[in-house]
């Protein structure tokens, strides 16, 4: 009968082995964005921090411990970016999949040019890198570079499905050039602008577009900018203004807004990285709107 059809339909569905999608832990949402767009389906990602958040100052909660325990591979930064969290969540998850020198723990600063490299590391001279500068999805010449070396990745943890990376990968890459092409011709316009920065997160963004860092908020990297020194940087710049002041959507907006209630320059809030709170869902977003804001700064 009918009953009995479907009792033995719903045993089948049950014994049915469900296809297994690899577990990625992403230390920021560029990478769990990028790791959608090579992984589709095959791919269960988790982003361990939002568009708001300082990825510097991240506490290794036990949640977050938790998700390394189970991924299969970890996407980050490197570089030491994680350097205040990242290492307490590996050693707690105690995962063997992610630990240092195996292929599931994937730094995506290993396969670009890193800029910023200091000479000497002092740490008087407020939050160096001794690697270089870690922001570097500001250039998306690097996220080709990282996509390339990300879908080898994940090809090599999930053989079976190694043709599917491929394809996916060689489907973003042609986009993503298409898009980089777009992107630079608008910004054409850009070379040569002057602005202030919050923080020295904007190197690989500059490079990439010939924007001219005249100066930043911070008075050392990481150091909040103090009455003082704002005061002192409003009198440096008198006699020759920059564009416009970039903010992270993520930092605090009252050194930038005093800055240009003081000096007439407009403040432009930048989506640092991929996220809906900030008005970039996707890669390919982040960069239009970067674009998009950067142009509308310039011609206030």
């Amino acid at each position: 009968n009918i009953m009995r059809i479907f009792a033995v339909l719903l045993l089948l569905t049950a014994w049915t082995p469900v296809q297994a999608t690899l577990s990625i832990f992403a230390c920021e949402p560029e990478w769990a964005a990028l790791a959608r767009e090579l992984g589709g389906n095959k791919v269960d990602v988790y982003a361990a921090t939002t568009a708001l958040q300082d990825p510097h100052l991240i506490q290794a909660r036990p949640s977050l411990i938790a998700k390394m325990r189970k991924a299969d591979l970890a996407v980050c930064t490197g570089a030491e970016l994680e350097i205040g969290w990242l290492p307490v969540l590996l050693t707690r998850a105690n995962n063997p999949k992610v630990t240092a020198g195996m292929p599931g723990l994937f730094e995506a600063s290993d396969h670009v040019d890193m800029l910023d490299i200091p000479t000497q590391v002092d740490r008087r001279q407020g939050d160096v890198h001794p690697y270089g500068n870690p922001h570097i999805q500001g250039d998306p010449h690097n996220i080709t570079r990282i996509a390339t070396a990300l879908s080898q990745r994940l090809a090599q943890i999930d053989r079976p499905n190694a043709a599917y990376y491929d394809q996916r990968r060689a489907d973003f890459i042609q986009r993503w050039q298409a898009a980089i092409r777009q992107w630079e011709e608008k910004a054409k316009i850009l070379r040569g602008v002057r602005v202030i920065s919050d923080h020295r997160g904007w190197n690989y963004l500059y490079h990439w577009l010939g924007i001219v860092e005249a100066a930043t908020l911070e008075p050392k990297p990481g150091i909040p900018p103090s009455a003082r020194h704002l005061q002192s940087l409003l009198a440096s710049l008198q006699s020759d203004p920059p564009e416009m002041i970039l903010q992270a959507a993520y930092t605090s907006d009252r050194p930038a807004r005093w800055l240009s209630e003081q000096s007439n320059m407009p403040v432009v809030v930048l989506p640092f990285t991929v996220g809906e709170e900030v008005g970039a869902v996707n890669l390919f977003a982040l960069f239009e709107v970067t674009i998009q804001r950067l142009l509308a700064g310039l011609n206030r």
